[in-house]
């Protein structure tokens, strides 16, 4: 399991962050939303330790998240950052290839192929993977870069803002992906969304944050309301639902 406790981060006088706890269920996607400057993407760096925190504990599989080795800590937890531009002149597949480094090295072995490959077909990139990424669509470099998190092999997968710069047939398919990735592949995938309707459709849980605090926790249904929709981003929200689940959120 995944912990956080009273997590805290500052920025100067500013609290971005502040006094944040809740749990990541296992096997599920989770979906961090809120208005800009919110703390989500913060709270995302602190959880993958690319941001130091300031107080709080995040404590993952029993022991604080600081005392992982971080060799050990990338077979068990990968991160998808907004900003993925890699300068070098690659492959797909050598793009790939670099989720087995955790395991691996430099010495890919024949298992190490094995996933690769299946990592490569799952993303449906057989035709590209000797393509260089700067030749492809930017829905392609994205399926690219989640081929190369699942060639990581980590129970939880962390991504912000994966649909960000993608159109809304290449943002759909992403988000089909994420839920793959659980439903098929048993992942716990936490993200970083700003497309509430994504979000509500595609999540098992909601965790909305306001000015660093969070605003509500649980489930799609128990979270996406009107009532709460309205009070966390300031605006009236109108919801169509289906079977008691969001379908559509407009305002």
């Amino acid at each position: 399991m995944l912990h956080i406790k009273n997590l805290t981060k500052r920025y100067s006088e500013k609290t971005v962050v502040d006094d944040v706890s809740f749990s990541i269920p296992k096997g599920k996607v989770i979906s961090l939303i809120g208005p800009n400057g919110a703390g989500k993407s913060t709270v995302m760096g602190m959880i993958s330790r690319l941001i130091a925190k300031d107080a709080g504990v995040v404590e993952f599989e029993g022991r604080d998240l600081s005392a992982w080795n971080s060799k050990e800590l990338s077979k068990r937890l990968a991160i998808l950052t907004q900003s993925n531009n890699i300068q070098m002149k690659l492959t797909v597949k050598e793009l790939v290839t670099f989720g087995r480094f955790p395991y691996s090295g430099n010495h890919i072995n024949e298992e190490d192929e094995r996933i690769i490959q299946r990592a490569i077909s799952y993303m449906e990139l057989e035709e590209f993977q000797d393509r260089f990424i700067d030749e492809l669509s930017g829905g392609q470099r994205q399926r690219a870069y989640i081929a190369m998190v699942i060639a990581q092999d980590t129970e939880y997968i962390l991504l912000d803002e994966p649909t960000n710069n993608l159109d809304i047939y290449h943002a759909t398919n992403m988000m089909k992906i994420v839920r793959r990735l659980c439903d098929e592949l048993g992942k716990t995938v936490i993200l970083v969304l700003h497309e509430i309707n994504y979000a509500a459709f595609y999540s098992d849980y909601i965790c909305a944050f306001v000015n660093g605090k969070i605003a509500r926790f649980g489930t799609v249904e128990e979270v996406i309301t009107k009532e709460n929709l309205s009070e966390i981003y300031g605006v009236n929200f109108e919801i169509q639902t289906i079977a008691g689940k969001p379908l559509s959120i407009y305002y």
